[in-house]
């Protein structure tokens, strides 16, 4: 703009030639002369883009879109005739996708006393240790009724389908006190996947006389009640707490819930404890005889005396060596009795995490007693002395070649 304002001003009013202006000022002529000859002093203009392969194939995507909303970014690549990046053409229908995505409104739920438990695992993260002294996370099974908002949970060994339904049993039967009409579950592997549920679980459910629901998977939203019960576990039951065993945890979670359930609930305005009872009013009592429940197992015991439960190994007694034995684990305890007499071959508290050996001394001694009867009875027969035993003549070799003696 200045160096505008100064030519024009040289070959205006001193009449210096282009030339001379250009020698003077440092500049081309042609700059100078554009000078001279314009009309107003120069301004920037941003130059026009140019258009690009997004916006030429943007259109075509938009129709596919609009007919098909789900198709996937590779097929409409294809459809089109699409010859540049994979990568960024993704982002860009990624980007206008949502604009073609039907609506998933959400309704507001009703829960109805007595209609439903919802369940779900929390895992607390390393705070407890197991039988070696080591910190692991157990899962912690956490069941909410959904119209008192009444909290129960119990932390258990493991999530095997056995443990799960023993844990059920027991908030059921000790928290609730009664059974509701349907218990809702997300895909856990334990419980059931993609509709079918895993082996025990339908006879749990028939013995209590109620409906077990999946959750849809990928739709949090479904169980969103037991959902914030664990964020409210995680944010105001943990924080500051140290447990020296599962069973220091669960005694621990107990008195907290307690209080927990006797606090003013934030949507329902009333205290889960007392919501409990009109819950109960409306559910199933308890069946008079509990479900089967935990683990059982039939195997052959072989000629090491020992069952694996959960990744850790129980001694039997060796009674037991080649027959089958059915071991049966719970939540406390894990027996293991013969087949067809049910004689009881063993009975051990369970530890909590793999690895761990139980022995019973009784059965380290028992089998002492029969490898000591076994070896007297099947020791290595020796020779027996005076035995005759045939010896060759070499004589005949001597005979046949003609080397012996001449008499």
């Amino acid at each position: 703009m200045e160096d505008w304002a100064l030519i024009r001003r040289l070959y205006g009013s001193e009449g210096m030639s282009k030339a001379q202006i250009a020698r003077q000022l440092g500049l081309s002529r042609n700059t100078v002369a554009k000078a001279v000859t314009s009309s107003g002093p120069p301004q920037y203009e941003r130059a026009r883009p140019a258009g690009s392969a997004w916006s030429i194939a943007e259109p075509s995507v938009r129709a596919l879109l609009s007919r098909y909303p789900s198709m996937p970014a590779t097929v409409i690549a294809e459809r089109i005739g699409w010859s540049g990046g994979r990568s960024w053409f993704a982002e860009n229908v990624a980007r206008v996708r949502p604009e073609y995505a039907p609506a998933d409104p959400a309704d507001r739920l009703v829960h109805l006393p007595g209609e439903q438990i919802q369940c779900d695992l929390m895992f607390p993260g390393a705070l407890v240790p197991d039988h070696g002294g080591v910190l692991r996370s157990f899962p912690v099974l956490v069941m909410v009724a959904t119209y008192s908002r009444f909290i129960a949970a119990v932390m258990l060994p493991s999530r095997v389908t056995g443990d799960l339904l023993a844990g059920m049993w027991v908030l059921l039967s000790e928290s609730f006190g009664a059974v509701p009409r349907t218990m809702l579950w997300d895909n856990e592997a334990g419980i059931g996947r993609r509709g079918k549920l895993v082996t025990g679980v339908p006879g749990f459910c028939g013995t209590l006389a109620t409906k077990l629901i999946q959750a849809p998977p990928y739709d949090p939203e479904t169980k969103g009640v037991v959902e914030r019960a664990n964020g409210y576990l995680r944010s105001s039951c943990l924080p500051g707490r140290a447990f020296d065993s599962p069973t220091d945890f669960n005694t621990q979670l107990g008195e907290w819930l307690s209080i927990a359930n006797t606090r003013t609930h934030r949507v329902t305005r009333a205290r889960p404890v007392d919501g409990l009872v009109v819950d109960r009013a409306a559910m199933a009592p308890l069946p008079p005889v509990g479900p089967t429940v935990g683990s059982t197992v039939t195997t052959r015991l072989g000629r090491d005396y020992y069952v694996s439960v959960g990744g850790s190994a129980y001694s039997v007694h060796p009674d037991g060596i080649g027959r089958l034995i059915t071991v049966t684990s719970s939540l406390e305890r894990v027996r293991v009795r013969v087949f067809c007499d049910h004689r009881l071959l063993a009975d051990h508290d369970r530890t909590w995490g793999a690895g761990a050996l139980v022995t019973d001394p009784t059965h380290v001694e028992a089998a002492k007693q029969q490898r000591r009867q076994y070896n007297s009875t099947h020791r290595d027969a020796k020779p027996v002395v005076g035995d005759v035993v045939e010896v060759a003549d070499l004589g005949a070799y001597d005979t046949v070649f003609g080397t012996g003696e001449v008499a």
